[in-house]
């Protein structure tokens, strides 16, 4: 009789333990042990347990190539989550790992392999070869493509959290920190609803200060004091919420009439606008995509949308200013082209409505498109085509951990018939949709990778642009690690790709080399750590502070400079129910729960070489968050949005 030693690793989250029964077989290459019953003295599988228990098989199986293991009722159904399983042989050789990180629910059978990364070609037991085949069957039924809406990427079948199945929920300390965080920010607005009095506009600009309660952070406070300043409207163009938007202007839209004497005050001694045209220190901020949008309807009251396009100038001594803003996209007598020598308020309320179409783009372009839904299919496409043990899937799965039922959420209470967005956005409702149809019409795979976005944008040169520097330094970093994780599996990896074409333009429908392979692979991770980071991560920084961000506007476009007043932008700026619960939504975006891009609670990986790798990025990231600290050190207003200890691993919130 050969006796193997095994051990079963339990989850650390709550509730990860059970006291149902737990069977293990071990399936060898000339045989199998006996089905037995994992049972010591005492109780196992406990909360972070690392039980060991002896399996018997009537003769020697060989190489150990799956491990089964059975979960059956005991009284009452009790789930397990198991981290995994490791086998040491009768002869004292070498222990097997071999990774499960899946929750066995109801009385349920899997088999689970060792933890060496292989593609298809890696594999020839007849064994294995079926294991990947049936593995995926099983993901392609549990894991459905379907068409949220027309227009936009196809997402995860399910029409709530509660579809997805228990290994793309979130664990409990994730779901209790989130709906913590919830149950807090609609307690603080029921509270302000006993203090304030909702449904009327406010009655001054410091007023806007009586949404602050508890929370505050140094940005959302600065913010306060200078968002009137033309300097700090330039500073969010580059380093704000959305800082994909600014472009060099090369020459003038034709739908723009600037001309050089208007601007000629905003120019720096000895120049003009042709000069610094011609110099590349003239920029762009050109919300075409709004054009024509239609506006929510808030309460029976019509909302209010611009398309703005707003002129920028590199001073050499003010840093990057706004020279000139247009409210729509066709000028005319009532499209004045407002600027910075106009009655203060009224460039004032144009840079308002610039910011106003800003908060549009960032939160459902930026945030939820260009981050959220693409790297939601990154995810559906892993867990249908990709086996467990294929080294893609080991690299991805820890950077899409939660991505699926935060994305359920989103759809269900923020952009949703009667989500927040519906309540309190001016493109809640069809609108939304609409822009978010837009711009995936011209979404291209180019435009996600960030080399290829700088340069294309004319914006490799601006100074101070921590957000163009910080991304670099990020896409550089997950790029080699890509390509040393692949070229570590030892194994021809790039064959082909598991996601539709259609998804991005411009991707390629076969990965004919390794550099494609690595490329798409940091797309993916990229956007979904660093990328997501840098336009969710202020939110409340810089949207807090209604006026800097309006989330809505209540009043159309003003058409008269002369006629701005004070009491015209307190009816323009959201109401005070408007301004409190998307003042609630901000607060609940910040929360504490988070694992750090590069480090990982699953050890998918169980190789040498590819935990030596994973060691590299850990410790190439710290020489990054090294040099952004002692960057920001000094500074008034510091980025700190793409420090790594601040980048989600995968896209949770």
């Amino acid at each position: 009789m050969e006796v193997y030693t095994v051990t079963v690793a339990t989850g650390t989250s709550e509730y990860s333990g059970t006291n149902n029964y737990i069977y293990l077989t071990l399936v060898g290459e000339k045989g199998e042990s006996e089905r037995t019953q994992l049972d010591n003295p005492g109780l196992d599988f406990c909360r972070g347990a690392v039980d060991q228990y002896k399996v018997m098989s009537p003769s020697p199986l060989g190489s150990v190539l799956l491990v089964r293991l059975e979960k059956q009722r005991y009284w009452v159904e009790d789930n397990w989550f198991c981290r995994y399983v490791a086998v040491e042989p009768p002869d004292g050789g070498k222990v097997l790992t071999f990774p499960c990180y899946r929750w066995f629910v109801g009385d349920v059978k899997m088999e689970i392999r060792e933890g060496t990364a292989k593609t298809l070609t890696g594999d020839s037991a007849l064994q294995l070869l079926e294991h990947r085949k049936t593995e995926l069957q099983e993901r392609q039924k549990t894991y459905r493509w379907v068409t949220w809406a027309p227009g936009i990427p196809r997402c995860i079948d399910a029409k709530t959290e509660a579809d997805l199945p228990q290994d793309a929920r979130f664990d409990n300390e994730k779901r209790s920190d989130f709906e913590h965080s919830l149950h807090y920010a609609l307690l603080e607005l029921s509270l302000k609803k006993l203090t304030i009095r909702f449904g009327k506009s406010w009655d001054d600009l410091e007023d806007f200060k009586r949404i602050f309660w508890k929370l505050k952070s140094p940005i959302a406070e600065y913010c306060m004091k200078h968002w009137k300043e033309d300097w700090f409207f330039g500073y969010q163009c580059l380093n704000g919420s959305n800082p994909r938007m600014i472009q060099r202007c090369k020459k003038l839209p034709e739908n723009f009439p600037v001309t050089a004497d208007m601007v000629q005050s905003s120019m720096a001694d000895r120049t003009n606008l042709d000069k610094e045209l011609k110099a590349g220190n003239i920029y762009l901020l050109d919300y075409a995509i709004m054009d024509g949008i239609p506006s929510n309807t808030i309460k029976g009251n019509p909302q209010y949308i611009a398309a703005p396009i707003c002129l920028l100038y590199q001073h050499p001594d003010e840093g990057l200013i706004p020279i000139a803003i247009q409210l729509e996209q066709t000028p005319g007598r009532d499209t004045p082209i407002f600027l910075p020598k106009d009655p203060p308020l009224a460039w004032l309320l144009a840079k308002m409505w610039v910011r106003h179409s800003e908060f549009q783009v960032f939160q459902l372009l930026s945030h939820l498109l260009r981050t959220h839904l693409v790297v939601e299919v990154f995810c559906v496409a892993t867990l249908r085509q990709l086996p467990a043990v294929h080294p893609i899937y080991k690299l991805l799965a820890p950077h899409q951990r939660y991505t699926l039922e935060i994305n359920c959420r989103g759809r269900t209470q923020l952009i949703s018939a009667n989500g927040i967005f519906k309540r309190v956005v001016s493109t809640g409702g069809d609108g939304l949709l609409i822009l978010a149809q837009r711009e995936y019409k011209v979404l291209t795979y180019r435009s996600i990778q960030p080399l290829y976005d700088f340069r294309d944008r004319g914006v490799s040169q601006l100074p101070n642009y921590f957000y163009k520097d910080h991304s670099l330094m990020l896409w550089e970093a997950i790029h080699r690690y890509n390509s040393k994780l692949v070229l570590s599996a030892g194994q021809p990896v790039y064959v082909s790709h598991p996601l539709h074409v259609s998804c991005v333009p411009g991707l390629p429908s076969k990965l004919s080399s390794t550099e494609e392979l690595c490329t798409l692979l940091a797309v993916a991770i990229f956007t979904s750590t660093a990328q997501h980071a840098a336009t969710n991560n202020g939110q409340f920084d810089w949207c807090a502070w209604v006026p800097n961000t309006p989330c809505t506007m209540r009043q159309p476009p003003p058409t008269d400079k002369d006629a701005v007043t004070m009491d015209m932008i307190m009816a323009t700026l959201p109401d005070v129910s408007q301004s409190s619960t998307y003042g609630s939504h901000c607060l609940f975006s910040v929360f504490s729960a988070q694992i750090p891009l590069g480090q990982y609670t699953e050890d998918h990986f169980t190789e040498p070489k590819a935990l030596e790798v994973i060691d590299r990025f850990r410790m190439e990231l710290k020489e990054i968050e090294k040099h952004i600290l002692t960057e920001n050190e000094g500074l008034e207003l510091q980025y700190l949005f793409l420090l790594p200890s601040r980048i989600e691993n995968s896209i949770t919130i």
